[in-house]
């Protein structure tokens, strides 16, 4: 890794180490196998969000042209969100694109993450179906993502009725996440999602 990208990533795993975030235990960050190009963090769903109380894990990429231009980051827990991909875990946010400065910091981009979760961008979605269902059926919309939140990221909101319905699509041999996935691109209208899954 370039000499210049490996000084800078050092010096900002020390600031978020030392930051009041990880102290509170909002943030983290940790090498994966020993390397300062493959990262991994942590981010806490923000408070009077749908995503309250969940624990989401972030790979992170740091190309040899860091700082100059951004990491790339994904979603590695699977969430409900408009700016970030139900499918690969890819986010949608200006910093990780255009809008990139060398100024920013690993620890600005983990906030900047936390806050997209408080303050989605639903005509600039990088899922189309979620951001659809965040504009015509907000409240459906926040059960998704509680429910999501709560199967895969340990969230407390427990949607008994959404359970049960993929429960029924299990037993019928879906596959539990592929259930999950037809019953929220459907509004959880059980005859349309199993219309889609056995087409």
């Amino acid at each position: 890794m370039a000499n210049i990208a490996a000084k800078r990533i050092k010096r900002e795993f020390k600031e978020v180490m030392k930051c009041e975030e990880v102290a509170g235990g909002a943030l983290k960050l940790e090498l994966v196998n020993d390397s300062w190009t493959e990262l991994k963090g942590q981010i806490v769903g923000p408070p009077d969000t749908p995503y309250e109380g969940g624990i989401f894990l972030l790979e992170i990429k740091v190309p040899e042209t860091y700082p100059f231009n951004p990491p790339k980051i994904r979603f590695m827990t699977k969430i409900w969100h408009p700016n970030v991909s139900s499918v690969t875990g890819a986010i949608c946010l200006d910093i990780l694109k255009d809008q990139w400065a060398a100024a920013l910091t690993l620890r600005t981009v983990l906030l900047s993450i936390q806050a997209l979760l408080s303050a989605a961008e639903p005509n600039d979605p990088q899922d189309a179906v979620v951001a659809k269902q965040y504009r015509e059926s907000p409240q459906l919309f926040n059960l998704t993502a509680k429910h999501w939140t709560n199967v895969y990221a340990g969230g407390p909101c427990i949607i008994g009725d959404f359970n049960r319905k993929v429960q029924l699509l299990s037993d019928m041999g879906i596959d539990e996440h592929q259930a999950r996935v037809a019953l929220s691109t459907f509004d959880w209208e059980l005859e349309r999602a199993t219309e889609q899954l056995f087409s």
